[in-house]
This record gives structure tokens, C-alpha cells and sequence, in this order.
């Protein structure tokens, strides 16, 4: 987040900053001191540059963002930090003054600073967090709203949120009985003409208004009554029946943007690309790691039955482009342009091909698709083409599930939903899991799913 925000994001930006800059400098110079005696003036050069170029890399990889996990702000640091290695070290190439430093210092602290960040960022975090939690909550909130979208909302925010959540007020009397004769764990304020001593007499400082799209008249006459109220007001439509992904909204030009639709990869650029490093040296490691293994399954599939080792499928990749997914051959080579999933006894498979599908070691190969950049470790399993076909339009919002690159495993496979999807509610659970994946997708969700996944590998639905 930019430090131009507003009062206290500018204190975090600028004291997580603060911090930062002082462990690395006093490495830099300990370092300095351990290996000559003294700071030299090009040591000193080096602070001064790396402490100004990092608050620019610092704002445009959102380093010090309240909305960061620890996971995601270590991880965005990471980032920042490497660009910042980058772009001195090109200094010192075109000035001509790299052999003044000793590689020794200098590797040790590259890695001994990102470390100390690291280390001073967490604690930083989570201070400014529970700050800005008592700040917020330090007065109560009320919801107007009758519905279950003002249930609900309350839920959220005295249960998840820990709001000071006071209760609800209804539209008029009518929805006053409905509310309390339906919610027995948010009791009733009273109605919207008795707002203003509501507000007066239990010093509320927000007011969540929770009524449909639809009552426009009657979101606009509240938001003009309250604002000399002293409260802050938040409009919290009610998007229940809509298919939101990774949903959002912006200011943009002055004007409040809600983004029902769109890409993670798309909306948050600097956390993409952080997936895709992990991604991708996750794989190479994986490779290498494997390669026995790898040889092995390549060698079983070989003796297994004539044809090649691997089996490439075209399949939809990230925003629909089309990408070939390779796998070890399981099954004998044919011809089959039909809709069919591998099912149980099936006769196309081989006897290593069946081992190699029930242990999941036949996806092995798709770790080249992810040092490719064609798929991720975790995303939506990529469907065959004809299976694409043929759910689109008989399941909602299938298709929006590539709306991030696909993965080797996946939220809906450690969820249960592997295999074969021989009804069409199946493949539903399945885009459901997906979709949830999409609008909650995180690097420590994605670590979580990599945990959890070597627990799934082995299941009797898979054929």
C-alpha cells in the first residue's frame, strides 16, 4: 500500500520502513567492521542507496499493506528486497565499482538482511494489526436491515470480526416483528425513525446498511440523514444471488468500482508473481528430487505397452488459452473422440498405468508445465476439452474457473472431489471447491493445499 494513504497507514509504511532499513544498514555495516576494521565510504555509499531506492520497491510491491498475512508480507518483502539486489548490483556493473566490495560481506548480507526483515516484520504486523483493531472497534456499530443479508453481516462481524456489533435496526414495525421473531442472538434497536437516538444514546461510530439493491430510495434517504451523524456509513449490498470471483471494489476516479469478476492474477499483479516463483523453483526442486522416480514411471510405462511415455492433452489453461498438459501414459494407445472418464476395470488401462493413476505418480510430468508457465502447483484441475464442452453450459460458472492457471492439485482434491465425476452433481461440488479456491486464494492457502495433498494421493475413487 502506498504511504500516501492516510494517517495510519503512513505510520505503518514508514515505521515497518524505519525498521527494515535499520537492521539492514547495521548488518551492512557489522559486516563492514568484522571484515576491514572500519565503515569505508563505499559501505556507507551502499546504505544510503539501498535505504532510498527501498521505499519506491517497498510501495509498488505493497510490502507493508495491513491487509498482508505473514506469509504473503514475508513473502512481498522477499520480492522487494530481490529488486532491490537487482538494481544495485546493475549500479555497481555500469559504475564500475563492484570489485570494491568483498563478496563475502556482500552475500552474507543479501541473506543475513532479508532475514532480519523478516524477522522485525512479523511482530511489526501484528502490533500494527491489533492497533488498528482497537482503534476501530473502540465504539459500537449497529446493522439497518431485516433480512438475511443483516443476519449474516452480524454473524461476520461480532463472531469473525470481533466488532463491537450492538444489533440491528429494522426498515418500520413490520419489520421489526420479523426480526424479532427470527433472531434470537441480535436483539432489536428499533426501527429507522428512532436512528438518530439509537445512535445518540450508544455512541455508535458506524452504521452497516444491509438492504438489497433494490431499496435505492431508501439507502439514498439514510446515507443523507446520517451524514451530519458523525458515524461512518458502509453500504453492504447484497450479492447473494450473483456468482462473484475474487470480488472487489476500487475507487475509480472518485467513482466506487465493484468488481464482480475477476482474475487473481489480474487484480493483485505482485502476489501473482510470487505464486509464480514459488511455483516454479518448487517445481525445479521437485524434479530434481524426483528424477529417480521420474525414471522409474518411464521406464514401467515403456514395458507396459507400445507407445509413447507420455500422454499429451489439450486442455484450457488460464483464461481459456489452450495448453498441453502432460501426464505418464496409463492407458493402451486408441482412439476415442467420446466424453469418457476412466472408470473402474477400465480395459484401456495398463497394469503400471493403474498403479500409476491410483498413486497420482502419472500428473508427476506436469511439474515441466509449471517451469513452463502453463499451470501452477495448486489451481482448478484442467479438464479435458470435451469435458469442457459438455458441463459449460449445464453447470453455472464452470468456465470461470479458469480464471487462474490450473494446477496440479487442487482445493476440490484434498476436499474429497477426485476422480472420476460420473454425475453431474459431482462436477458441481467440484466447480464449487474451485470457485472457493479463486475467491480465497492466498500463498499460505496454496502451502496448506501442498501439505495437505501427499494425505490424498492414495484413494480408492481414483481409477
Amino acid at each position: 500500500m502506498a504511504p500516501q494513504a492516510n494517517g495510519p497507514v503512513k505510520l505503518l509504511f514508514w515505521s515497518q520502513w524505519a525498521f527494515a532499513t535499520a537492521v539492514q544498514v547495521a548488518l551492512l555495516f557489522l559486516l563492514a567492521v568484522n571484515k576491514s576494521g572500519d565503515v569505508a565510504s563505499y559501505y556507507r555509499v551502499l546504505a544510503i542507496a539501498a535505504s532510498i531506492t527501498s521505499v519506491p520497491l517497498c510501495v509498488v510491491f505493497h510490502t507493508y499493506s495491513m491487509h498482508n498475512g505473514y506469509l504473503v508480507g514475508i513473502a512481498r518483502i522477499g520480492a522487494a528486497w530481490a529488486a532491490l539486489v537487482a538494481v544495485l548490483t546493475f549500479s555497481a556493473f555500469v559504475t564500475k565499482t563492484s570489485e570494491l566490495f568483498s563478496r563475502e560481506v556482500v552475500l552474507e548480507w543479501v541473506i543475513g538482511g532479508y532475514a532480519l526483515q523478516a524477522l522485525v516484520y512479523v511482530p511489526l504486523q501484528y502490533f500494527f494489526k491489533q492497533l488498528q483493531s482497537n482503534q476501530r472497534f473502540a465504539r459500537p456499530s449497529i446493522i439497518v436491515g431485516a433480512g438475511q443479508l443483516a443476519f449474516d453481516l452480524a454473524s461476520k462481524l461480532r463472531y469473525e470480526r470481533k466488532e463491537a456489533m450492538l444489533g440491528v435496526v429494522a426498515l418500520d414495525d413490520e419489520d421489526l416483528y420479523e426480526v424479532e421473531n427470527t433472531s434470537r442472538y441480535f436483539p432489536t434497536l428499533g426501527v429507522v425513525s428512532q436512528l438518530r437516538s439509537i445512535l445518540k444514546d450508544n455512541d455508535v461510530s458506524r452504521v452497516y446498511i444491509a438492504l438489497p439493491a433494490k431499496e435505492t430510495d431508501q439507502i439514498e434517504g439514510l446515507y443523507v440523514d446520517l451524514l451530519d451523524a458523525n458515524v461512518d456509513v458502509v453500504w453492504v449490498p447484497d450479492f447473494a444471488n450473483l456468482k462473484l470471483l475474487n470480488h472487489s471494489i476500487q475507487n475509480l476516479g472518485g467513482m466506487p468500482a465493484i468488481h464482480l469478476n475477476e482474475s487473481p492474477l489480474t487484480s493483485s499483479p505482485g502476489a501473482a508473481l510470487m505464486k509464480s516463483l514459488m511455483d516454479r523453483t518448487l517445481a525445479v526442486l521437485g524434479v530434481i528430487a524426483l528424477s529417480p522416480v521420474l525414471a522409474s514411471c518411464a521406464i514401467a510405462v515403456k514395458l507396459s505397452s507400445p507407445g509413447p511415455i507420455l500422454f499429451k492433452q489439450r486442455r484450457h489453461g488460464w483464461n481459456g488459452n489452450i495448453i498441453e498438459v502432460l501426464k505418464f501414459r496409463s492407458m493402451k494407445v486408441h482412439e476415442d473422440n467420446q466424453v469418457k472418464q476412466a472408470q473402474k476395470e477400465d480395459p484401456r488401462i495398463t497394469r503400471a498405468g493403474r498403479f500409476l493413476r491410483r498413486s497420482s505418480l502419472d500428473e508427476l510430468p506436469q511439474l515441466f508445465n509449471v517451469i513452463k508457465g502453463d499451470m501452477a502447483l495448486v489451481g482448478p484441475r484442467p479438464h479435458a476439452m470435451a469435458h469442457n464442452d459438455y458441463y459449460s453450459d449445464k453447470i453455472i460458472a464452470y468456465m470461470a474457473r479458469h480464471r487462474i492457471k490450473p494446477g496440479i492439485t487442487g482445493l476440490a482434491q484434498i476436499s474429497g472431489y477426485r476422480g472420476e465425476t460420473e454425475t453431474l452433481d459431482k462436477m458441481q461440488k467440484r466447480v464449487e471447491m474451485d470457485l472457493e479456491y479463486i475467491n480465497h486464494w492466498s500463498l499460505w492457502l496454496d502451502v496448506k493445499i501442498l501439505i495437505k495433498t501427499p494425505l490424498t494421493l492414495v484413494s480408492k475413487d481414483i481409477y
